[in-house]
């Protein structure tokens, strides 16, 4: 009899998580639709300079001159720039994070220089790395990883060492060496802040490509941005800007739905 019971208030519970979800979605298209409705009012009594803020309706129409045109181009080229940015960032950030952790002593030396690293304004490098690596997709690329590379690393290399002193002892306990500590202990007590630092690239990666394309690009929705500017399209900046918000936050739902797989696979 009590199992039926708590299993009533259990499915209770769930219905009304499950309408407050919904609810909060509403709420949350609701503030959108109302945002872009009063931007359009406000544009239409010119109460706004639509010339300076543009309007809804001039960034949709926009949007549909762009796709007549080459907007795929600029999409696909600032889409293939980020991912693999945000790829090789990953691969090399963990990959110093783990070569860090095998040595305490030099893990102890290179963290000053990771905090100065972090800190260091990126932009300023962009020249250096236009002469190093030369202009175009390289450049970019090249900017991304190095915004985003030590934030993987800091953060993934963190959750290393944050493992409890009294599991290690027992992995020496039972003599196992470093690659086994990392692959049996270290790493996967560590699966969620991995995903967790999946997700924090992949705003890092956008901010990177982006910043990549404002200096050195012929295509991609940087490209878009700056042109716009320069021609004093704010039409043009906005739909650029739009749409790289709804590819950003499309990969960050891909990379949610990936934590959320590694989690039920790991029993979390």
């Amino acid at each position: 009899m009590q199992k039926i019971t708590y299993s009533i208030e259990h499915r209770r519970f769930l219905n009304v998580q499950k309408r407050r979800t919904v609810v909060i979605r509403l709420l949350q298209a609701a503030v959108l639709v109302a945002f872009l409705g009063l931007w359009q009012i406000l544009a239409d009594a010119e109460v706004i300079d639509s010339f300076i803020a543009s309007s809804p309706a001039k960034i949709w129409q926009t949007f549909a001159d762009l796709c007549r045109g080459d907007l795929w181009r600029h999409v696909l080229t600032t889409l293939y720039e980020t991912v693999l940015s945000f790829v090789l960032s990953f691969a090399i950030g963990t990959t110093i994070a783990v070569l860090l952790w095998f040595s305490d002593t030099v893990r102890r030396v290179a963290e000053p220089y990771l905090v100065v690293i972090n800190a260091l304004p990126k932009i300023a490098l962009g020249p250096i790395i236009i002469i190093w690596v030369g202009a175009g997709i390289k450049a970019i690329v090249a900017m991304a990883i190095l915004i985003s590379v030590v934030i993987t690393t800091i953060n993934t290399l963190t959750g290393f060492i944050s493992v409890s002193a009294e599991k290690m002892l027992l992995m020496r306990t039972l003599h196992a060496n470093k690659w086994q500590t990392l692959w049996k202990l270290v790493f996967p007590a560590n699966l969620p802040t991995v995903m967790a630092c999946l997700k924090i690239s992949v705003g890092m990666s956008w901010v990177g490509t982006i910043m990549g394309e404002y200096l050195v690009s012929k295509a991609g929705l940087g490209y878009l941005i700056v042109y716009g500017g320069q021609v004093f399209n704010l039409s043009l900046v906005m739909c650029a800007t739009v749409v790289l918000c709804v590819l950003a936050a499309l990969m960050y739902v891909l990379v949610a739905l990936l934590e959320k797989v590694v989690n039920r696979c790991i029993g979390l």
